[in-house]
């Protein structure tokens, strides 16, 4: 049986998350001031930066991970060298898997993709018009093992040039952006949690505004604001 979670969890019940999802963490999408140069810089370090893999399962030591094939997926964390800003998609209400969560752009590793790389460039290019050609790669961070047995290798790049996105009709309901100031701070991530499947579960949050971030999405990018505050 599942433990409930310890005191520095939020106990936000199912009917209470709408609401905290609304309440963020105030203001507007504000830029942050980085220069393109700085920004690099801090990227390539934190992709230096030793770290383990991490899991939906980090904030619930007392449950198992399934002993189940994973499938491989990639996602995309692009930064623009303007600011910084990091951008992120709302996932459309008629999409099978997360519908209507917030994510980074990226998905399964088809047969045709070279490796995880190529899927997270090809999946941002189809869902918010990213051309791979104006993207700077500077690395990868470890694999995220999401409930749903995906393995996802989180891509980090920053966008070079003006960028305009345009969402994926049916699988995107909206493009936004987030400020790095906001991504790159561990102390916006907490946690809470709530009953899924019949058992409590933890999980991380990084609210903002509107945007509600939160699930593998929160976990993959605290693991980079971790190593940016190294």
């Amino acid at each position: 049986m599942i433990r409930r979670p310890a005191a520095d969890i939020s106990r936000t019940r199912p009917a209470q998350l709408n609401a905290a999802a609304q309440a963020g963490s105030g203001g507007g999408m504000a830029s942050s001031d980085i220069s393109v140069k700085a920004l690099r810089t801090r990227l390539e370090r934190a992709i230096q930066t030793p770290a383990d893999p991490t899991s939906d399962f980090d904030a619930n030591p007392e449950v198992t991970a399934p002993d189940l094939p994973l499938r491989e997926a990639g996602v995309l964390a692009a930064f623009h060298e303007d600011d910084g800003r990091l951008y992120l998609t709302k996932r459309a209400a008629t999409m099978r898997h997360h519908p209507g969560q917030i994510a980074l752009p990226g998905g399964k590793v088809d047969p045709g993709d070279a490796d995880q790389i190529a899927a997270a460039l090809r999946e941002a290019h189809e869902e918010i018009a990213l051309d791979p050609a104006q993207l700077e790669v500077i690395g990868t961070l470890p694999p995220h093992r999401t409930v749903t047995q995906f393995r996802i290798t989180p891509v980090v790049g920053i966008i070079r040039g003006p960028f305009s996105p345009v969402a994926e009709p049916g699988e995107v309901a909206e493009v936004f952006t987030l400020p790095f100031d906001h991504i790159a701070n561990p102390g916006n991530y907490r946690l809470e949690g709530r009953v899924w499947r019949g058992s409590w579960r933890a999980y991380r949050v990084a609210p903002y505004g509107p945007y509600y971030l939160w699930g593998a999405t929160a976990r993959i990018l605290l693991g980079l604001a971790q190593r940016l505050s190294v």
